[in-house]
């Protein structure tokens, strides 16, 4: 016996118009469950966005002063007609910095603070001076991606990647060499020559951020239990307490 067959009783264009069209039908559910999918993905990374957010005007110059002035993240906006060039300006950027300090490094910061202009752009820099042998010790920006160029000197750099790998990843700079560290992870410079270096960097960040990892652990205020840090470094207690005496330069 032979299977019985299921014959349509339309002709065979309306059946062939009925296929179409429930394909169709088919594409376009599917289509408009693709584009729900992509919409609530695209708002859910917005609202887990980490990084300094777009400007919506051409300028929005920092004002201490907020009485008539709008909200955004970050500083108060100044009225955009009354911004002037001195907004957009800072000078003495060739000046070396002071590197007579225990860590034989000095960090001349160029962010919102020192240039109201900065607001809501999403950008900052600094020069670093390093005496011979000085460091810009391990340190982290929690809100900035730094790319470093080296004016001057021969610079020993690195950063160390998250958990579990805990990777280091170093290189040594050379005069006009590019670095980049990213945003989050601890990183490092050493000037390994016998002269002072300079470098330049940039950073992702109107307002970067700096967690020295040594201030940040041992000098505290108020300071850590020092069983928390005898236990988490490995420690014996007084040798905890003694570091925690200790002076610990910010460098930022």
């Amino acid at each position: 016996m032979f299977p019985m067959q299921n014959f349509s009783p339309l002709p065979p264009t309306q059946r062939i118009v009925k296929i179409v069209r429930d394909k169709t039908l088919a594409i376009m559910k599917k289509g408009v469950s693709f584009l729900v999918t992509v919409a609530l993905m695209a708002l859910a990374a917005t609202l887990v966005s980490a990084s300094d957010p777009s400007p919506l005007q051409d300028t929005c110059v920092a004002i201490a002063e907020p009485k008539n002035a709008v909200f955004v993240n970050g500083k108060f906006c100044k009225n955009p007609n009354l911004t002037v060039a001195e907004d957009f300006f800072l000078s003495g950027l060739d000046k070396p910095g002071n590197t007579s300090n225990p860590v034989g490094s000095a960090v001349t910061p160029v962010n919102v603070a020192q240039i109201a202009g900065l607001n809501t752009l999403g950008i900052s820099a600094v020069r670093i001076d390093y005496a011979p042998y000085g460091q810009n010790p391990p340190h982290t920006h929690p809100r900035a991606t730094e790319i470093l160029t080296v004016l001057e000197g021969t610079l020993l750099v690195g950063f160390v990647t998250s958990n579990p790998e805990n990777r280091l990843i170093s290189k040594v700079l050379y005069k006009g060499d590019v670095f980049v560290f990213p945003v989050g992870l601890i990183h490092f410079q050493f000037n390994i020559g016998h002269t002072n270096a300079v470098a330049i960097a940039a950073l992702s960040s109107q307002n970067p951020g700096v967690i020295t990892i040594a201030k940040a652990v041992f000098g505290s205020n108020p300071a850590i239990n020092p069983d928390v840090l005898s236990r988490a470094f490995q420690l014996d207690k007084n040798v905890v307490e003694y570091l925690q005496s200790r002076f610990w330069w910010p460098n930022n």
